[in-house]
């Protein structure tokens, strides 16, 4: 039997906040991957090596977690005032899917060095030395995300004394500004409420927050769940009934949000909505064996992502965090004490993280102006990729 050769595809493997993903520039991509559809999806599948009933994606570029299953396609922008177009897929490990539905925060940092490396800013917007704001347009939400990229002698600066809990050496700070990340004519809490009560067959009755900013995010209070907010990610990653637990509860809220019409739809949109749980402050050890005081942060939170506890925070579900605990009353908000704040420093398994929103309340509603963070970012590896050719020939 002849088999097709493998193809080529130049692409940057690069880590950005504490996600890693597999970068390619839209131009670069085989032609029938160029367009949204089946071809793309399987080409990408392929790249990270899913579906993988190992559990280990042996035979690709992904690492095996949530973290590390990610792809991005950027195009040189044609809308005013951006300059890259941002597309985000979150590739399932065990399945063959790629989710769509929303943006990875923590890449986000990555954009604007990778559209810088890849040739898509012109070269007279690079300084010789500073800094530069790539105005990117996310376009799985519709959003814009500006973020300012060091220079030194007219290339990105990654190297640094920037620390960021869940990665392990330090690089260049990239600050990230998350623009109106919910659009002034949204609602930002989907139910109008800042708490609702959520029934879950089978497993209960929980006040929530279920809020759009950033990524669709349910946010739980952790002693209705039996925890204490403190947990690392082997109390809840090897309890499969926990999981099952708080699966049934984000199906149950993304029905709840509008996002799908029964909770058995759940299976096929597992990147959004998030669910968390979060307590007041509370002294712990994260997993890199750092102790975190009570008193260095504002309240605990556990985020789970592609139906396991994340190792450190999403990116996103830190703008959802930033934003409802700028909101009285929110969930989130009473954890930290109940006052209002213009930033909040959260706990989370690898550390902590500081996260800033400014919102504003007109004519009855919440509105986001802004939410920004610092993140870093790396490129691991340039050139090319490589995939069976057949992959294309199957769709």
């Amino acid at each position: 039997m002849t088999h097709p050769p493998q193809l080529r595809i130049p692409a940057l493997y690069m880590r950005g906040g504490t996600s890693k993903g597999v970068f390619f520039r839209l131009e670069d991509l085989p032609a029938p991957a160029q367009v949204p559809g089946a071809a793309r999806d399987a080409l990408l599948l392929r790249v990270i090596g899913s579906p993988d009933p190992y559990g280990k994606h042996t035979d690709g570029m992904g690492c095996a977690t949530s973290s590390t299953s990610k792809t991005v396609i950027l195009s040189k922008s044609e809308r005013p005032d951006h300059d890259v177009d941002y597309l985000f897929g979150q590739v399932a490990i065990d399945r063959p899917f790629v989710d769509w539905s929303g943006n990875c925060g923590n890449l986000s940092a990555a954009v604007g060095p990778a559209a810088i490396h890849l040739g898509l800013l012109d070269a007279e917007r690079i300084p010789q030395n500073g800094q530069v704001e790539v105005r990117i347009w996310q376009a799985n939400i519709g959003k814009t995300i500006v973020a300012r990229v060091p220079i030194t002698a007219g290339q990105v600066q990654e190297t640094g004394d920037f620390a960021l809990d869940g990665v392990t050496f330090p690089a260049a700070e990239i600050p990230v500004a998350f623009e109106q990340p919910v659009d002034p004519s949204e609602a930002l809490f989907p139910t109008g409420n800042r708490v609702d009560t959520l029934e879950v067959p089978g497993v209960g009755r929980f006040e929530a927050t279920l809020i759009s900013a950033g990524i669709p995010t349910i946010f739980l209070n952790a002693g209705d769940l039996g925890y204490t907010g403190t947990e690392l990610q082997a109390a809840i990653n090897d309890d499969p009934e926990a999981l099952a637990r708080l699966e049934a509860i984000r199906a149950h809220g993304a029905v709840r949000m509008g996002l799908i019409d029964d909770p058995s739809q759940a299976a096929t949109r597992q990147h959004t909505p998030k669910v968390a749980f979060v307590a007041p402050p509370a002294a712990y050890t994260a997993s890199s064996g750092k102790p975190v005081s009570a008193g260095d942060i504002d309240l605990n939170v556990r985020a789970l992502s592609m139906g396991k506890l994340h190792h450190a925070m999403m990116g996103t579900a830190a703008v959802a965090i930033g934003t409802a605990a700028a909101i009285p009353g929110t969930l989130v908000n009473r954890a930290a004490g109940g006052r209002t704040r213009a930033s909040v420093t959260f706990g989370h398994p690898s550390g902590t993280l500081r996260v800033g929103a400014e919102v504003s309340e007109r004519e009855g509603r919440w509105v986001v102006d802004r939410v920004v963070m610092s993140r870093s970012a790396r490129v691991l590896m340039e050139g090319w990729v490589r995939v069976p050719g057949e992959v294309l020939h199957q769709v």
